[in-house]
């Protein structure tokens, strides 16, 4: 029986093929949820999966898009904003 902080089905069960020909089952945490544009909901491009603790070691021009609402809305959500904005003023 799995030792009590394995039992939570946050973590993913793994059968890991050993060199012996015997299988072990591995515990792993879960891949973090994709980012979504918060208009549409459709995957952002270019935002990759990770968790927070590897995101802080990476440079911050590799975590987003470097334009406007980068990380937040989706090309086609970001144009049509901006043809609001624009007609609006």
């Amino acid at each position: 029986m799995p030792r009590m902080s394995r039992r939570s089905r946050s973590l993913r069960r793994i059968k890991k093929k050993l060199p012996g020909g015997s299988t072990k089952l591995v515990y792993a945490k879960r891949q973090p949820g994709t980012t979504k544009c918060s208009i549409c909901h459709i995957e952002l491009k270019g935002i990759p999966r990770m968790r927070p603790f590897e995101a802080r070691n990476m440079a911050k021009t590799k975590k987003r898009p470097e334009r406007a609402y980068g990380g937040f809305l989706c090309a086609n959500c970001l144009r049509e904003k901006l043809k609001q904005e624009a007609r609006q003023s």
